[in-house]
């Protein structure tokens, strides 16, 4: 079928808008309408070519947060059926390797294994999928495993977010570090990312929110997902502001929301002896992280975060239940939608600062 969608042929420049074909889905996989999907930082950072060694390389279809409804199914599929509405994981899990048998789907070793290649091509030209959604598309034909059936009463345009942003910040806050009822908390950045590691921080029952980022408007955000505090690090010191808001000792947990090793040394900085920093932002995969070893005698930790240490079976349908009954704000996340030939306009004001995060609707 044609369909239209964003293609980057090259990095570092803008997403072309066009007539592209889809293929039919075969075994395991399902034909997806998108209804939503929202505009990243990471994708923002394959366009620059930040990942070009990890992730697929150009022509590719970007956009991994997505939800739509089930139009088809290839042969064998059995969790899904046309009709259904569904929220997308680009960590499609296996189910048998080692990291899935163990309960860490998230950690999966085949997570985006397409039987025979891409689905997506512009004649004889082949185009790739990303992180096995490709949702900056009017279809996308993904694996079973990362199609997860919700409620036909959730609007779609706000369960794509929980495709990411929403599970990673949440997961983080919950899942990986265990915030403890109490606690203290300091989030380095308040994007998409970071405001959902303070409402799930807030949700575990930590005392003190501490939100850190550059710009007002991103704190201001904070206030509103739960933060106790804000500090604009331009103006200020952040660890040295951060030890003066926990009485000189540093926070229980402090979480990187950005992908940046100056502020992941800063967030490790300002945890208190035994405390924990957890790094949720995707810094470039050559980037080299430097910390004063003293840290190490202070028995600091630094743990990594992948998908929010999310089961995506569990947890999604979990987070989406919890927006439903008013505990976890979602449509306060959107701070503008998008036409699918505007995504470029959206991810403009994604490296401007100027919004929490935006939706492209379809």
């Amino acid at each position: 079928m044609k369909i239209k969608a964003a293609v980057l042929y090259k990095h570092n420049t803008p997403l072309s808008v066009e007539e592209i074909e889809l293929d039919a889905p075969m075994a395991g996989e399902v034909l997806v309408k998108i209804a939503g999907s929202g505009v990243c930082h990471s994708d923002w950072r394959d366009i620059k070519g930040e990942w070009k060694d990890m992730w697929v390389t150009p022509p590719v279809v970007l956009g991994h947060e997505g939800a739509g409804i089930v139009e088809g199914v290839g042969p064998g599929v059995s969790s899904v059926k046309p009709g259904d509405h569904a929220v997308l994981s680009f960590v499609p899990n296996c189910g048998t390797c080692y990291y899935c048998v163990i309960g860490s789907p998230h950690l999966c070793d085949n997570p985006w294994e397409y039987v025979g290649g891409s689905r997506l091509h512009k004649d004889s030209q082949m185009i790739n999928h990303y992180a096995g959604v490709s949702s900056f598309a009017e279809y996308a034909v993904v694996p079973e495993a990362g199609v997860i059936a919700i409620p036909s009463d959730v609007p779609l345009d706000k369960a794509a977010l929980v495709g990411c942003c929403v599970t990673t910040g949440v997961g983080a806050a919950i899942n990986t570090a265990k915030v403890a009822p109490g606690s203290t908390v300091a989030v380095f950045g308040t994007g998409g990312v970071g405001l959902n590691v303070v409402q799930g921080a807030l949700l575990a029952g930590a005392e003190t929110i501490i939100a850190v980022d550059i710009r007002d408007n991103k704190l201001g955000y904070a206030k509103q997902f739960g933060a106790t505090h804000t500090v604009n690090s331009t103006k200020e010191d952040p660890v040295k502001a951060i030890k003066e808001i926990t009485q000189g000792k540093g926070t229980d947990y402090s979480f990187e929301a950005i992908g940046n090793p100056e502020t992941i040394v800063q967030a490790l900085s300002s945890v208190r002896k035994g405390g924990t920093a957890i790094i949720v932002g995707q810094a470039p995969y050559d980037a080299m992280i430097n910390f004063p070893a003293r840290l190490l005698f202070d028995e600091a930790r630094l743990v990594g975060c992948l998908y929010g240490s999310a089961r995506m079976r569990v947890d999604m349908p979990h987070i989406i239940d919890l927006y439903m009954q008013g505990k976890l704000k979602v449509d306060e996340l959107v701070t503008r939608t998008y036409t699918l030939d505007e995504i470029n306009a959206a991810f403009q004001a994604l490296d401007k600062g100027e919004v929490a995060r935006s939706v492209i609707k379809f």
